[in-house]
């Protein structure tokens, strides 16, 4: 079981490095999203990445364009798909309505697969109509450089689709992060939730503003960056509904508090690293002086 044709539906963010990471690697894609100029906006937007990051030059950049096309039609963009990633914003309804309309008009053969960070395979499976053939592919913010791909399937996952995907992965070149059992927030956001939580209430709260928050931790572990900029580059928009839907799962007033927090910010568009502005400033962050961590 191989994959030659790769759709990813919804180029946010993540959704936007995924198509292109798998573009690059040789195979046909097709992006799916409702505003496909920005989309292609922000597929492009990554290229000063790729050559800084991974030396690649214009050419070769543009070889990965050359295997990636753009639609606003869903049954246009999985008319020959072997494996479709969902990358929608982290909103149940938003993508229930999609795996619905998804099952309609997608082959038989094409499996499908969510970047879900904060849902379950087992909340969405329901939606779809092949459950053998549906599990959870969630990828790291910069996937060129974070390149783990966590996969999780259901109880009723073909382990055969599963393999399929790890294969998937390498292909790619990520590094398969295999999740034996259903967990929220697989192993990465396991992890990192609990500590940008953590940093967001001190901010909430009024404890400490960002920059102070972010100083703090970059000079007592020597980690390059502080939470505050990494919530930055994964999007204020998508930072609220993660909060929102904790909120609802695990029924704290603390991920109201913060999300309630985070919403004037994003009225005012300031919204994280690609809108220019979130709690730092782009291109140009405070964070990034040299002088930063001596005052």
């Amino acid at each position: 079981m191989s994959f030659r044709n790769v759709t990813v539906a919804g180029t946010g963010v993540l959704g936007s490095q995924i198509a292109y990471q798998t573009a690059l690697n040789g195979f046909k894609v097709t992006a799916y999203d409702l505003d496909a100029d920005a989309a292609k906006k922000r597929v492009l937007a990554l290229e000063s990445s790729y050559q800084h990051d991974l030396h690649l030059t214009a050419a070769d950049f543009q070889k990965g364009l050359d295997n990636l096309t753009f639609t606003t039609d869903l049954q246009t963009a999985v008319q020959d798909a072997d494996f479709v990633i969902e990358a929608l914003p982290e909103e149940l309804e938003v993508k229930e309505k999609f795996y619905q309309q998804l099952s309609k008009v997608a082959p038989a053969k094409a499996i499908f697969a969510s970047n879900s960070s904060t849902m379950i395979p087992s909340q969405l499976v329901k939606y779809v109509d092949r459950p053998a053939k549906f599990l959870n592919m969630h990828f790291a913010n910069m996937i060129w450089l974070c390149n783990v791909a966590e996969i999780m399937g259901t109880s009723q996952t073909n382990p055969a689709v599963f393999q399929a995907v790890v294969d998937f992965a390498h292909d790619i070149k990520m590094v398969p992060i295999a999740i034996r059992k259903e967990q929220p927030g697989y192993v990465l956001n396991s992890l990192l939730i609990p500590f940008v939580v953590s940093a967001m209430s001190l901010w909430a709260k009024g404890v400490a503003d960002p920059a102070t928050v972010d100083k703090d931790w970059m000079i007592s572990t020597g980690a390059p960056v502080g939470p505050f900029a990494m919530l930055d580059d994964v999007g204020l928009h998508t930072v609220k509904n993660i909060m929102l839907e904790l909120y609802q799962t695990r029924h704290s007033d603390l991920f109201k508090q913060i999300a309630d927090k985070l919403q004037p910010m994003i009225d005012e568009g300031k919204t994280g690293v690609t809108a220019g502005e979130g709690f730092y400033k782009y291109p140009h962050p405070a964070f990034r002086d040299p002088e930063f961590l001596k005052k």
